[in-house]
């Protein structure tokens, strides 16, 4: 029996459309099957007690760390933003997994170019930024992320995986599976773009790279077949 791919998005009240969005772009071009589930603050409200950092940007940007307890710490579970667009079959990624690690993500390396992002929110700079924003869990070696902990824990023992014992258990994805929009140049290539900065959903970033893209999978969550004459 063919394993389906275990997905969490995160979902912001303030961008909901870019959920759909997602989900439409990954579950088009899906080989296998695929069951979502959003990290939604009010479906995890009895279990995420910890309080909104005015620094997050998104609701979901502490409540991701939620995901192998979800998962039960069983399997294999994806994570990712809400502001991406898949451009492949995610089956690609899901068979990237190795049990060597307890995590994977891409490894980025770069310093943002902007001071701020969508809604003005400021774009704070750390060691290891963006890397949380896509991240395969092996969920049986994520145990260390459990209520209390991600409830607790700084904000950067989070991102930067802390939780593990050594960076040594972090394996390392392609550049293409989270291609940064406006930090990196356009790529043919990129699987699985993030509009980091804001998505094409936001005005001011509407002519961003990928966004047609973004706004014909969009076009497609609203289609409807009309019954003919």
């Amino acid at each position: 029996m063919t394993q389906s791919a275990n997905i969490y998005i995160g979902f912001d009240s303030k961008e909901v459309v870019a959920y759909h969005v997602l989900c439409q772009s990954i579950l088009e071009k899906s080989s296998i099957p695929v069951k979502f589930t959003p990290i939604s603050l009010n479906n995890v409200e009895n279990i995420f007690t910890r309080e909104r950092n005015p620094l997050q940007s998104t609701e979901f940007s502490f409540s991701r760390f939620l995901v192998p307890y979800l998962s039960n710490y069983e399997g294999w579970s994806l994570f990712a933003d809400c502001d991406m667009l898949m451009r492949t079959d995610i089956a690609k990624l899901w068979n990237l997994r190795d049990d060597r690690y307890a995590a994977m993500c891409v490894k980025h390396n770069y310093v943002p170019k902007v001071e701020t992002k969508f809604l003005g929110q400021v774009q704070t700079k750390y060691e290891k930024k963006n890397w949380s924003s896509v991240i395969l869990f092996n969920n049986a070696k994520c145990r260390k992320l459990d209520l209390d902990y991600v409830n607790t824990a700084t904000g950067l023992e989070l991102h930067q995986f802390k939780w593990l014992e050594s960076d040594d258990l972090i394996g390392e994805l392609p550049a293409s599976w989270n291609w940064l929009v406006n930090e990196y140049e356009h790529s043919p290539d990129a699987n699985l773009v993030h509009f980091t900065d804001g998505g094409p959903y936001f005005d001011e970033y509407k002519n961003d790279d990928y966004a047609d893209e973004w706004f014909a999978a969009r076009d497609r969550v609203l289609h409807v077949t009309q019954r003919a004459g």
